[in-house]
């Protein structure tokens, strides 16, 4: 069997986040695509969820192991910045896993519905705690209608 670049892309994007293990690097949106020249030489290209992410070198290693493990000897993995990432680019499926483990999604305004009761902001608001949780690509919230504490992506 001939490995094909489509082969490339969708081992690449099967690599968990190392940071939000529920999902994968696909589903969050962070692999944008995979080249294979005729010599076969690979080229993972990938977007960073904000600058400065420290899951990058991991996930750098991670495409490589995995495409490695699949017969590719020649991987480059390449970081692009533009377009930035954001939160559209997350699938559905990917939105589904983080919140059956109780990650939010931002809502249009920024302001996340509690993964757990389903309130948001009104009539019973959630309260930001903290800008930053888990993971930096996160914030802690509360809800004051369960009462309880969830990590919501951030909007970008």
């Amino acid at each position: 069997m001939t490995a094909t670049r489509a082969d490339a892309a969708a081992i690449a994007g099967a690599v968990p986040d190392p940071e939000l293990r529920v999902v994968t690097i696909g589903e969050l949106g962070i692999v944008r695509g995979a080249e294979q020249a005729e010599d076969g030489h690979v080229v993972v290209t990938i977007t960073p969820t904000y600058s400065g992410c420290p899951a990058m070198d991991a996930i750098r290693d991670d495409i490589r192991s995995a495409l490695a493990a699949a017969g590719y000897a020649d991987v480059e993995v390449k970081t692009v910045l533009s377009p930035a990432w954001s939160t559209d680019m997350i699938t559905e499926s990917g939105w589904a896993a983080l919140e059956r483990t109780g990650i939010a999604a931002p809502g249009p305004s920024g302001t996340p519905t509690c993964p757990r009761c389903g309130h948001q902001g009104r009539p019973t608001p959630v309260l930001q705690i903290s800008r930053y949780a888990s993971t930096p690509c996160q914030s802690l919230w509360s809800c004051r209608s369960c009462l309880e504490p969830f990590n919501a992506i951030k909007k970008l």
